[in-house]
């Protein structure tokens, strides 16, 4: 069966990105990245693109009059490549219903929180601020409104006493970087069909473990 061929779009540091391409160095993961795109020049994770042999390429949206012709250009790279499968991971512009839809159903996100909860920006500050006690990561279908689309993969981590941004982000970090493998390998399998608003997925199973938060002792 051949590999999904797939493109990530980044901003940054490019962590997630990271994550995923050592899921696909794996013997037998069925995708593979063939393209990661940044939109600001610099950006550290083309640099890990680079350094595991991925076609890198910058291409600042701040050269483009509006984002119609930012995406116009995304997407003829993404054709080039022929990118299945387009994955943002850090990718920091808000994408234009048009772009949403040519991409649909090929256009995933991953977000630090658990969807349909805290939605946009500072997603662990207002976490924190509303003193839950689990947060966590969602990989979705993005769809035209932001941070919303049929959910693929989510992981839950507790919130701890004491816990400021910075070690929440952390901690749900590392949630993400199991979850995006997961999702990409199921989407890839062709696991995930979506019905609706929502993705079934064949052959999942849920845990069968709960998460409590706090313990009793």
């Amino acid at each position: 069966m051949a590999r999904l061929k797939t493109a990530v779009l980044i901003s940054g540091r490019g962590s997630n990105l990271q994550a995923l391409i050592d899921a696909c160095a794996v013997p037998g993961f069925p995708a593979e990245i063939v393209l990661v795109i940044a939109n600001v020049a610099g950006a550290a994770g083309l640099a890990r693109a680079q350094a595991a042999g991925i076609a890198a390429r910058t291409i600042p949206h701040r050269d483009y009059k509006s984002r119609e012709q930012f995406e116009a250009r995304l997407t003829e790279e993404l054709a080039a490549a022929e990118a299945g499968l387009v994955c943002l991971a850090g990718f920091m512009r808000i994408l234009t219903p048009s772009f949403v839809a040519r991409w649909r159903d090929r256009l995933v996100n991953i977000h630090p929180s658990l969807l349909p909860a805290y939605p946009g920006m500072h997603t662990h500050a207002r976490a924190l601020a509303d003193g839950v006690r689990i947060a966590g990561c969602t990989v979705h279908f993005v769809r035209a409104e932001v941070d919303h689309g049929p959910i693929v993969v989510q992981a839950a981590v507790p919130v701890l006493p004491g816990d400021d941004e910075a070690a929440l982000a952390a901690r749900v970090l590392a949630a993400e970087h199991r979850a995006y493998p997961l999702a990409l390998r199921l989407i890839a399998e062709g696991r995930v069909r979506i019905e609706g608003d929502r993705c079934v997925i064949d052959g999942a199973a849920a845990p069968g473990v709960v998460l409590i938060n706090p313990s009793d002792g």
